[in-house]
């Protein structure tokens, strides 16, 4: 190689070293690639494993790299509180994820920008969950309905071990189908099944390295790879959206809407609202949020929990002793019985510790620059909080790696809830289907435990608590097999 030719290396490699250089006061991490920058610790089994690695060497604050984007994220409790609650509104702004924006078109609520619209969205969205039952004695009432319809599905399946997966996906869809579109859908829906299992692996793809190489590298998106499972899928769910917003629209009756679907169709057409952000583009985005995401995170957590209450016998069974003494010869319990049943409420509450059904939660950006534990975070910059490792604090919880419902409980056996349990987020973007989840998995589980012992039915291996990564973090497919604690009809 000539002298001219070696200049030319020791340039480039010098502009590359120079290029790989942080930010002054950015947030450190670790060596990158070329076009891929950290990538590949998303292509591992485990990715949340690699990031507590990078957090030992790094900090509670650390700065990756998804191609040439930089990208922060924060380990443990104090960070993610810094950035969720303290500082929750100069972080409350959302990144653009190019994969998301495809299929949401910046609107909806979960990935719409911080602003009057968000504001204005998420005020009305919550007003009329609440106004459908959200929270209500009409809306325990559905769920109590629906966990009868699925104690009977259950019913039929119990001289077998069986797999819950479909059964209680229907289930929990039913229950937010009823507020958006005042329907529900039967447990044989074929249609419904094969839907929700698309969603389910799509937001696998989502939060994989194909997800992530589609918004890094433009030139990738046509082409036939992976990610196009996800745009597909997508389109399956804005045409079965579609659907059911021109059905609504052909048989509403102005003044009396039935669902969230009217009443907000009903708002559209008020004069003043006219040229707003209230349009039927935003309207269907709105509801795919909301079934999509209330669906998929609740459907999961059944499922850890059923899988978590199999492999420890002995604390289903306080669960069960629990629930009888107070139930006693009522018909079932009502979500006010929680306050009597601190043991059982803490099993769900350490189900969803454990099982961290969505580890890094929804990505944050601040709506300005911004300092985080003495770094400078630019406007716009993309921040995860890494809730599951919150739940795994070692300075928060009592038992912060193993699965123990005493890390809800007091001296006195009290239940408590620590400031460190973010299952729902916290702060502005805080869940808004908080209050629905919280009913639905606790009259969910305790009717279930009322009416079946669940145990597991293959002796000859133990049950797999390796998780799926993902948006919405799942167990593998599993088998449970029941027995009747009443009389079997």
């Amino acid at each position: 190689m000539s002298v001219f030719g070696c200049l030319i290396v020791l340039f480039l490699l010098f502009l590359y070293l120079w290029k790989n250089e942080r930010p002054r006061g950015f947030p450190p991490g670790p060596w990158r690639l070329p076009l891929l920058g950290n990538l590949l610790y998303f292509s591992k089994k485990d990715p949340l494993k690699e990031l507590d690695q990078v957090r030992k060497k790094y900090g509670p604050v650390f700065s990756l790299y998804f191609g040439r984007t930089p990208v922060v994220f924060t380990h443990g409790f104090p960070s993610a509180k810094e950035v969720l609650v303290t500082k929750g509104t100069e972080f409350a702004g959302r990144a653009e994820i190019p994969i998301i924006d495809a299929i949401t078109n910046k609107k909806g609520i979960l990935t719409l920008r911080y602003g009057e619209i968000w504001k204005e969205q998420r005020r009305f969205s919550l007003m009329l969950l609440r106004n459908f039952g959200m929270g209500k004695k009409s809306m325990e009432e559905k769920i109590l309905e629906e966990a009868s319809y699925l104690i009977q599905v259950f019913m039929e399946n119990i001289s077998m071990p069986f797999d819950p997966y479909e059964f209680v996906n229907t289930a929990v869809i039913n229950i937010i189908s009823t507020i958006l579109f005042g329907k529900r859908f039967e447990y044989d829906n074929s249609f419904l099944t094969t839907l929700l299992d698309e969603i389910h692996r799509g937001s696998k793809v989502t939060a994989g390295p194909w997800g992530l190489l589609y918004n890094e590298m433009p030139l990738l998106r046509s082409l036939p790879l992976p990610h196009q499972t996800v745009l597909a899928t997508a389109k399956k769910v804005d045409v079965f959206i579609k659907k059911e917003v021109e059905e609504h629209k052909a048989t509403m009756i102005p003044g009396e809407p039935r669902d969230f679907a009217d009443a907000y169709l009903e708002e559209m057409q008020k004069p003043e609202k006219n040229g707003s952000s209230f349009e039927e583009g935003q309207l269907e985005i709105l509801l795919s949020d909301q079934l999509v995401a209330g669906t998929e995170t609740t459907s999961a957590t059944l499922q850890w929990g059923f899988l978590y209450l199999v492999a420890f016998p002995e604390i289903q069974e306080k669960c069960w002793k629990e629930i009888d003494t107070v139930l006693g010869n009522k018909a079932s319990l009502k979500y006010k019985d929680r306050e009597k049943l601190p043991y059982t409420n803490a099993v769900i509450h350490e189900i969803q510790r454990v099982s961290n059904v969505v580890p890094l939660g929804l990505p944050h950006a601040p709506i300005k620059d911004v300092q985080l534990f003495g770094y400078k975070i630019p406007k716009d910059t993309t921040v995860f909080v890494n809730i599951q490792s919150a739940h795994r604090d070692e300075s928060q919880w009592k038992f912060p790696n193993e699965f123990n419902p005493s890390n809800f409980l007091n001296e006195e056996g009290e239940f408590v809830k620590p400031e460190a349990f973010l299952a729902f987020s916290a702060g502005p973007r805080v869940c808004i289907g908080e209050n629905l989840a919280r009913m639905e998995l606790f009259l969910f589980f305790t009717n279930i435990l009322r009416n079946f012992q669940l145990s597991w039915p293959d002796k000859s291996q133990t049950p797999d608590f390796t998780p799926h990564f993902a948006v919405t973090q799942s167990p593998s497919h599993f088998k449970v097999l029941l027995k009747c604690r009443q009389p079997c009809e």
